[in-house]
C-alpha cells in the first residue's frame, strides 16, 4: 500500500476561518482579548497552538505550562514578565519561550494591541495551570525592559 491510500498518514490543512473565533474566557484573561485559531495535534503529539489577540490593556492571568511555552508575536506590541523578574517589551518577530513550570503572564501594552502564537505541549493531557489575574498595580508597574 502507498502513503496515499491510507488518509491517516495524508497532512492535515486546516483553513483560515474554518473554525470560529472565541472570547478569551475571563477566568484566564483580564481585558478583551479573542481567540481566533486552536489547534490540537492528534496523538501521539502533544502539540498545541492558539493565535491570541489581545485589546490595549488585555492580558492573560499568572499562568504555568508543565513543559514550557513558546510565543511568537506576530502583530503590535506586548509586555511579558517571569514572576520575580523583569517585564520586557515584545515586538513583531520576537520568539519568547517561558521556561516548564514557570508562572508568567503576556498580554498588550496599556495602549497597544497584540497578537501572538502560543505554542505549548500537554502533559498528562493539560498544557496549562491558570492562576491569580495580575493585577493593575503590577500590570502598569515600570520600568519596562526594552532590549
Amino acid at each position: 500500500m502507498s502513503n496515499t491510500d491510507n488518509k491517516d498518514l495524508d497532512m492535515q490543512v486546516h483553513r483560515a476561518g474554518a473554525t470560529p473565533a472565541i472570547k478569551g474566557p475571563a477566568d484566564w484573561f483580564t481585558g478583551n482579548v479573542r481567540i481566533d485559531r486552536i489547534f490540537n495535534a492528534p496523538a501521539p503529539s502533544r502539540i498545541g497552538l492558539a493565535v491570541v489577540n489581545f485589546e490595549p490593556g488585555a492580558r492573560t492571568n499568572w499562568h504555568a505550562h508543565p513543559l514550557g511555552q513558546t510565543l511568537l508575536v506576530t502583530d503590535g506590541v506586548g509586555w511579558t514578565q517571569c514572576e520575580g523578574g523583569p517585564k520586557t517589551e515584545i515586538r513583531p518577530g520576537d520568539l519568547i519561550w517561558c521556561n516548564c513550570g514557570r508562572r508568567h503572564w503576556h498580554g498588550a501594552t496599556d495602549t497597544t494591541a497584540l497578537q501572538h502564537v502560543a505554542v505549548q505541549e500537554a502533559l498528562d493531557g493539560s498544557p496549562v495551570t491558570w492562576f491569580e489575574p495580575v493585577s493593575d498595580e503590577d500590570y502598569l508597574a515600570g520600568p519596562v525592559k526594552k532590549d
